[in-house]
Order: structure tokens, then sequence, then C-alpha cells
């Protein structure tokens, strides 16, 4: 039976700064990229500042370079083995560079009121996952969407659900997350999260046969 999940939310709390997770490489649909660059527009336009693993190559780079060219503030945080590998956005103002991963992720999450995954790999991944857990455990009430794009997380989705049909995901254990199939829809449920509000389910979240 299809599931639908409702993200716990921060009360009264502004939309200011969102952290992506995508991949350092462009994948094989060429829609990811053009959801990344639309999606690094929208959150210059809506005056958000945008924080990521402060790449300059694959979708990390498009959609940093796509708020910086809309005029958007962007904030970088990458681990110092990480900078010639994923190619470090020197333009950047606000550039952090960390010793480690467990910093990198500890910062961003810090630095944001809310996370969206863009299509990715296993690093991809592995962050939108913790951030779930994180919440999942109580640890936190900011708002996870996953941008679906051409049903790229649907499999992420049946595995969850093949979860609770097994028993490992449970009522009093649900994992919270948003759906979003366009980009444009992201940020409304993400504003809808963080301000307190009661989430429209028939609107605004997926069923997995829908995706």
């Amino acid at each position: 039976m299809p599931h639908l999940c409702v993200m716990n939310t921060v009360s009264q709390k502004q939309l200011t700064s969102v952290c992506v997770y995508c991949g350092s490489s462009f994948g094989s649909d060429p829609a990811h990229e053009a959801a990344a660059t639309r999606l690094g527009q929208i959150i210059a336009e809506a005056g958000i500042r945008l924080v990521y693993g402060g790449g300059s190559v694959g979708l990390m780079g498009t959609v940093a370079n796509a708020a910086l060219e809309s005029g958007g503030e962007v904030t970088g945080i990458i681990p110092h083995f990480l900078e010639k590998r994923e190619v470090m956005l020197e333009s950047l103002e606000d550039l952090v560079i960390t010793k480690d991963m467990h910093e990198r992720k500890h910062l961003m999450f810090q630095r944001s009121d809310a996370f969206i995954a863009l299509p990715g790999g296993i690093g991809t991944l592995e962050e939108a996952v913790e951030m779930m857990t994180w919440a999942q455990l109580g640890q936190h009430k900011k708002p996870v969407a996953l941008a679906n794009i051409n049903g790229f997380w649907s499999p992420l989705l049946e595995l969850l659900d093949h979860m609770r049909a097994q028993g490992y995901i449970r009522p009093d254990t649900e994992v919270p997350y948003l759906v979003a199939k366009k980009v444009d829809d992201i940020l409304p449920m993400l504003r809808h999260a963080v301000a307190g509000n009661v989430i429209d389910e028939a609107s605004a979240l997926a069923k997995v046969t829908e995706l």
C-alpha cells in the first residue's frame, strides 16, 4: 500500500538557507542537469542561501553556478582531500575547507534550515538518508525533500516501503521526508514544512505508485 510521510517541522520559522545534496557528475539523463540549473535559480530568486558541497563539477557545480549567476548567496563546504577531486569552486566568497567528511556534513547540517537531494551517487544517497535518520531519531525537525526527477528516487521509496512491510520501519519510528517530482514544487513544500504548517498530503507528497 502506498505510504505518505509527513515531515516534522520547526514551528514559526522562516526558510533562509537550504542544503542541496547532488552528484559530482552529470549522470545520463539531461533532465538532471536542467533540474540542478533550475533549482539554483529559484533558490537565488527566493533570497535563500544555498549550502552545498563546494565543488565546481557535475550537478554540484551546476546548482552553485546557477545560484551565483542569479545573484544568490552560496556557501560551499568541502573537505581538504576533495579540493582537487571535486574541483573546489574557488570563486565563492563563502568557502569553508574542513579537515574531513564528518566536519563537512556537520557544518552543512548546522548552516541549513532544510535539505534537498537531487539525483546523485552513493555519497548523495548517504547524506540524504543520514538526515532522514537523524530526524527519525528526533535529533532535528528540518525537512528533507527528495527531488524525484524522472523517477530517480523511486527505487529508494520502494525500498522504504519494503522496510515498512517487513516491520523495520514502524509507525512509531517513521522516516520523515517529502517527495517532489518537479523542481518548482520543492521550495513551497519546504517553506510550508519549516513554518510548521500541515502538509496537504494529496498534493505535496507523492505516492510510490505515482512516481
